[in-house]
């Protein structure tokens, strides 16, 4: 073979490497050069080996952190990017949010809070920041999130549990057993839920509603139960009737009322006013008859 000539000077050709005779290339060797011998392995890597080479980054990082101070600060933002987004090339987004243990009303007001996007970068993802944000929706008591590679987010949140509707200087809410208000829930959607009307109604329903719970005939015919001078509770029937209780032993006070109901049936035949306010005398205030030829009641 004749030499290349090159600056006046010969130097001998390197001989051609035979392809080999089964048609297959050497290892190593790529149809199109270096860049795409590059290309090659960038695409061929796995989640494994992905993750593995961003640790080793990441700990670069961090001994730039302490060896160059704010600079190394900087150092570790910008390579935190490039492994977020190495991380999204091998599929590592955000695809799905899941929310367990919340009711079909609070599911989105929890995920708006989480303040997630799809395609976000999962493995970068700051979940304390995350559960700090479920945390403050009114339906939430406390979360936990979880990344569930490759592309999903778990929010498990344990919900408040709505206590009643509370009316008072012109608002309602729904409270929570803690007489906490529940903000993004709608009244109008817990109409089954017992209403508690005046200051200080919320804070102190937790501790007379289960009370009155194990009474479903009082219950059935309770509208509203009302604080008065956030010192005790007067009981409002469907009916208009009133049952005032006492400002202690409320329990004992409905144990009255209950044996009365025993004997006469008092809360079907119906009255004005009942009042358990002294434990010695049950004060029982009868309807006002209606006018001669009317019907007693509305209704009738």
């Amino acid at each position: 073979m004749p030499a290349a000539e090159r600056g006046g000077s010969q130097v001998p050709a390197r001989p051609r490497a035979k392809a080999p005779q089964n048609g297959k290339r050497p290892p190593g060797q790529h149809p199109a050069g270096p860049q795409a011998h590059a290309r090659a392995e960038g695409a061929g890597l796995s989640p494994k080996i992905t993750l593995m080479a961003a640790g080793g980054v990441v700990a670069l990082a961090l001994v730039g952190v302490l060896a160059t101070g704010g600079r190394g600060e900087r150092l570790a933002g910008e390579i935190g990017s490039a492994v977020d987004g190495r991380f999204g090339a091998v599929g590592f987004k955000l695809r799905a949010v899941h929310v367990e243990g919340a009711s079909a009303m609070a599911t989105p007001d929890i995920v708006a809070a989480a303040g997630v996007y799809k395609d976000q970068p999962l493995l970068g993802m700051d979940l304390s920041a995350v559960r700090a944000r479920v945390e403050k929706v009114g339906w939430v008591e406390e979360a936990r999130i979880v990344r569930l590679l490759p592309d999903t987010l778990v929010v498990a949140v344990k919900e408040r549990k709505q206590l009643a509707v509370w009316q008072h200087a012109g608002r309602t809410l729904v409270i929570d057993d803690r007489g906490q208000p529940i903000r993004e829930a709608d009244p109008a959607r817990f109409a089954t839920l017992p209403l508690v009307v005046g200051a200080g109604g919320a804070e102190h329903a937790a501790a007379i509603l289960p009370t009155l719970a194990q009474r479903p005939r009082l219950m059935e015919r309770m509208d509203a139960l009302v604080r008065v001078d956030n010192r005790r509770w007067d009981l409002r029937l469907k009916d208009g009737s009133i049952i005032q209780l006492p400002a202690v032993a409320e329990e004992e006070a409905l144990m009255q009322l209950e044996q009365l109901d025993q004997r006469s049936h008092l809360l079907e035949l119906g009255f004005a006013r009942i009042d358990l306010r002294n434990p010695d005398v049950v004060a029982v205030r009868p309807r006002e008859a209606g006018p001669v030829g009317q019907p007693a009641a509305a209704g009738i």
